[in-house]
């Protein structure tokens, strides 16, 4: 649920009040009344005032079943991979967004959201890989519709591996969310310890939805009250709240994630962007590619790991940008009277 459960790539720093703002967008900010009490600032949110449906996909030969939302109409499907610890509706109020020129799927990776597998806690990279494959040739067969692929943190790992599989045809562009090797991978060791020292139980989603962003990671009040329900399941034995997804049980797979994961997204041919919320964490084939010209970047400032969480807006202008300037359609045809290509 918060960055640094999943990769810590920097220390996060919790809000020293809830009135606190000064890591807010303001356009990214719910109103704050000051006659509204804890109960109702924190209270849930239902997804369906962002994605316009959802869906349970059933992959046949098995007992899986992978749950989606989805956004949008027209153009190109924007693909969203969550991060560890996280779900689909992480990119609620981006897709919200985005479905004016885009199509959107946010997908809950096995052991996450809705998704329901027969071994929930196999998240090998192989295994999360073969399940996006799966899903993504149940949705449109052989012959899909332009594709971006976003992965935020973890799901940015599972999206370069995808789309360096070069099995599903029409990916047009590759997205990576706040995730770099080099960090990642030396900050595994710390893991452990991160997962234990967050707050494990809650007697309320409405407690678990103000600790997220007093106390945890994420920035944007309403993003929290729509996707932290989600990641979170009722413990009959404590009759608290708990954790869907026990990261700390997985943590044989935590290397394979980030391991050769620069290599990777460099070799991957189609147009691609990182994006990243501070400028330290680039590891030295990063930067190499980088000067090269092989990937966009962009630094997104004042937000937290989530950054499609913290900063909907601005995410989803990036994310339609980045279809607008590698001209990336329904067929890998531009779309007009997109926003105007960012500089970089």
């Amino acid at each position: 649920m918060e960055p640094s459960t999943l990769h810590p790539l920097r220390e996060e720093v919790p809000e020293e009040s809830e009135d606190s703002s000064s890591a807010f967008s303001p356009s990214s900010v719910p109103p704050r009344p000051a006659s509204q009490n804890s109960l109702q600032k924190y209270s849930p949110l239902d997804w369906f005032g962002y994605f316009d449906k959802e869906d349970d996909i059933v992959i046949e030969g098995s007992t899986n079943v992978f749950h989606i939302f989805e956004a949008g109409s027209e153009g190109p499907v924007v693909f969203c991979l969550h991060g560890g610890g996280y779900s689909g509706l992480s990119f609620a109020l981006s897709a919200s967004k985005i479905k004016e020129k885009a199509r959107v799927v946010a997908m809950d990776l096995r052991g996450h959201g809705k998704s329901s597998t027969e071994n929930d806690l196999d998240l090998s990279i192989e295994t999360l890989c073969n399940d996006v494959v799966t899903v993504l040739k149940t949705i449109y067969g052989d012959s899909p519709p332009a594709i971006i692929l976003v992965g935020h943190s973890m799901g940015g790992s599972v999206a370069v591996h995808v789309a360096a599989r070069k099995v599903i045809p029409n990916v047009h562009g590759l997205v990576v969310v706040d995730v770099v090797e080099g960090t990642a991978m030396s900050s595994l060791i710390h893991m452990q310890k991160i997962l234990s020292n967050r707050m494990q139980f809650f007697s309320s989603m409405e407690k678990a939805i103000e600790w997220s962003v007093r106390g945890g990671s994420l920035r944007n009040v309403e993003s929290a009250r729509i996707s932290v329900p989600s990641t979170l399941k009722f413990d009959e034995s404590k009759k608290c709240y708990t954790y869907r997804t026990p990261l700390e049980e997985t943590e044989s797979y935590w290397k394979g994630w980030y391991e050769g994961l620069s290599d990777k997204f460099l070799s991957c041919p189609m147009p691609k962007l990182l994006l990243l919320a501070g400028t330290d964490r680039l590891d030295r084939a990063l930067t190499i590619g980088q000067m090269q010209g092989k990937f966009q970047m962009l630094v997104v400032r004042h937000t937290g790991h989530a950054i499609q969480e913290d900063v909907p807006e601005e995410f989803a202008s990036i994310i339609l940008n980045f279809i607008s300037r590698n001209r990336i359609g329904p067929h890998g045809v531009m779309i007009p009277a997109l926003l105007r290509p960012s500089q970089t």
